[in-house]
């Protein structure tokens, strides 16, 4: 039996059935998911911690009266510049009455502790006028040793931490010799004042700096010790931002700090100085109890810099934890748990390709790639349960 050829025809038919089916089995196909996505980079990748915090004068003096009596007027308003030994206010004492034996004898106790806390004050500003001269010497033969590479520049920043260091306990022990001395002189003039009422008593600045606070104002009756004014330097001026325990315990003190958000367009350099030790219970505006931790922060820009910051003032701090340069890094949002380890869906022509991830650090939303990726690939943001291995996928416009 012989069989015949098929004619031109029954080609044409048996054609146009493949492409009837081809049409139906790409109609009937799951339409492709609609995805965003990124592009892996390389790039600087930092680790930070950010807080809010505020300003504080390191050295604070409240002055008082030394004595009971008549307050006269203060003319000092807030922000007025004062020298060491300006007068301040003036009282007019009330007449008192001798003093007894047993009250002599207390206020000559008081005199004589004022004049040993003098001398003790002296003997620490020599001990940090030493510590201070040490640290400056040892940072100019750093220089130096960091200019030829002899030494990294994580010892030189120490270095230069432990300068800025002494050079602030020196401006504390020189503020503790002048308030020393206030207290002589206050204890000085109880004992002038004994049986007298008729001598007005000027009170003194016993710091160079601005007066930050006016206390009283008007003339009147004061108490011995009621505060009428509040002095200080601001050149002392120091950061406070408390932080959680959680993340008090990966700082360490010479750590970099970015200011932020003061008011001013530089972004102001500092350094942690202390980290407190003891902890406090805050409620946070959720109404979640948190426990947090004072960090103080030094400035280490110029004073020109931050001319306009005062006495609490708000700022936010950056504790830069890590920080590296040309880091393969992509959004967190794209690497998903799979099969225990980390993954990521590529798109490679229109297709999803499911490619395991080893990831690094977290920064936020970013996240670093030790292997799996390359740079300029693109990956599919929060991958869901509609995707899988092949599927197709259309980018969102």
């Amino acid at each position: 039996m012989r069989l015949e050829k098929p004619s031109l025809r029954n080609w044409l038919l048996i054609g146009l059935a493949l492409l009837i089916i081809a049409a139906l089995a790409l109609g009937f196909r799951a339409p492709p998911v609609l995805v965003d996505s990124a592009e892996v980079k390389r790039g600087d990748f930092r680790i930070s911690v950010e807080q809010e915090g505020r300003t504080r004068v390191a050295d604070r003096y409240e002055v008082y009266a030394p004595v009971p009596g008549q307050l006269a007027r203060v003319l000092l308003e807030p922000g007025d510049a004062v020298q060491a030994g300006d007068a301040l206010f003036v009282i007019h004492p009330l007449q008192t009455p001798p003093l007894d034996a047993r009250s002599r004898a207390q206020a000559e106790a008081m005199l004589a502790g004022a004049e040993v806390s003098v001398q003790l004050a002296g003997s620490q500003l020599e001990a940090e006028q030493s510590r201070l001269a040490l640290a400056e010497s040892e940072l100019r033969r750093a220089r130096p040793l960091l200019e030829q590479a002899l030494i990294s520049v994580e010892q030189f920043e120490r270095i230069e931490a432990e300068a800025r260091r002494a050079r602030a306990s020196e401006r504390s022990a020189r503020f503790a010799v002048d308030i020393a001395r206030h207290e002589r002189d206050n204890a000085r003039a109880v004992l002038q004042s004994n049986g007298q009422g008729s001598a007005p008593i000027t009170v003194y600045s016993p710091v160079s700096g601005q007066v930050l606070r006016r206390l009283r104002q008007s003339e009147g009756a004061v108490q011995a010790g009621e505060p009428v004014l509040a002095i200080s330097n601001l050149d002392s001026l120091e950061v406070e931002v408390d932080v959680l325990s959680a993340d008090a315990v990966r700082l360490r003190p010479g750590m970099a700090v970015e200011l932020e958000r003061w008011g001013g367009e530089a972004t102001l350099q500092g350094q942690v100085r202390r980290i407190e030790p003891a902890g406090f219970t805050r409620i946070s505006a959720l109404g979640v109890e948190e426990q947090r931790v004072w960090v103080i922060v030094d400035f280490a820009s110029e004073r020109e810099h931050w001319q306009g910051l005062g006495d609490a003032y708000r700022i936010e701090a950056r504790f830069i934890l890590w920080q590296g340069e040309d880091i393969l890094q992509v959004p967190a949002s794209a690497l998903f748990r799979h099969d225990e380890a980390w993954a990521a869906y590529v798109i490679e022509d229109g297709i999803a390709r499911l490619r395991p991830v080893q990831a690094g650090r977290r920064s936020g939303l970013l996240r670093e790639v030790l292997h799996g990726l390359s740079p300029g690939e693109q990956v599919v943001l929060h991958p869901g349960g509609d995707i899988l291995e092949g599927s197709r996928v259309r980018l969102r416009q």
